[in-house]
């Protein structure tokens, strides 16, 4: 059992009880706008593909709230990504392309790569810790990441198993009751603030900030500083390892 503890994870009082950690995965584990920019780059099209990528992840998270306020019935991350590439391929003109290869890239979301420091990160914290997702993504979207970039997850857990989108509290009680029993045994790791605030207060779930400052163009500077309120403030995965000793 994964239940050793550092010396380091003792400097912070309650981190003795926590034995798994569970990972927001957009932004925080795979680099999900320079992958969508880098196929789309391979499809061949003159595309302005980070706008083009920007524009998906808008599209999918304003649908994402329209669910979340009942404005539309449930419908899975795949479904809604779809719905917004769908919109997408209209506007950049992307039907005049083979239609094999327009298909490929509506996927991209499921071939999403890490970050540089998360493999080895995530080596080091399955050592002493269960490791698992927490993500708004379907369960077929992160197993299919999970196989593509070798993620080493022992547990995958998606809002679409008690379909309710982060930030409501459904889906952060999906991490406390199965990776915990008990919210103070998990970490949350994260890189955006509000999801990360949500799951200390709605659920009690401890917690640990990545910032992400590549994640996407124009980020509030103010989003990427430690926090105080925050259990743990790492640079990377790698930092994160160190700081909990493993």
């Amino acid at each position: 059992m994964k239940l050793q503890v550092s010396v380091h994870a003792r400097n912070v009082p309650g981190l003795t009880q926590v034995r798994s950690l569970a990972f927001d995965i957009f932004g925080t584990v795979v680099d999900w706008r320079r992958t969508i920019v880098r196929e789309g780059v391979q499809l061949g099209s003159s595309v302005d593909w980070g706008s083009f990528a920007d524009e998906w992840m808008q599209g999918y998270r304003s649908q994402v709230e329209r669910v979340r306020k009942g404005e539309r019935p449930w419908a899975n991350l795949d479904a809604l990504l779809q719905e917004t590439f769908e919109g997408l391929v209209v506007k950049y003109k992307l039907g005049k392309l083979p239609a094999k290869r327009v298909r490929y890239l509506s996927e991209a979301w499921h071939r999403l790569r890490p970050w540089r420091d998360v493999l080895p990160g995530l080596a080091r914290l399955s050592k002493r810790y269960t490791l698992g997702t927490l993500s708004n993504g379907n369960m077929i979207l992160l197993t299919d990441m999970k196989r593509y970039s070798k993620l080493p997850w022992d547990c995958i857990l998606s809002a679409e198993l008690c379909e309710r989108y982060k930030p409501e509290k459904e889906a952060y009680t999906l991490a406390a009751s199965f990776l915990g029993p008990e919210s103070t045994q998990v970490m949350y790791v994260a890189s955006h603030k509000w999801d990360l605030t949500a799951a200390a207060q709605t659920v009690g779930l401890r917690t640990a900030f990545i910032p992400r400052p590549k994640e996407m163009p124009g980020i509030d500077p103010s989003e990427l500083k430690p926090d105080p309120s925050y259990d743990i403030n790492a640079k990377d995965l790698m930092d994160l390892a160190t700081q909990l000793g493993c």
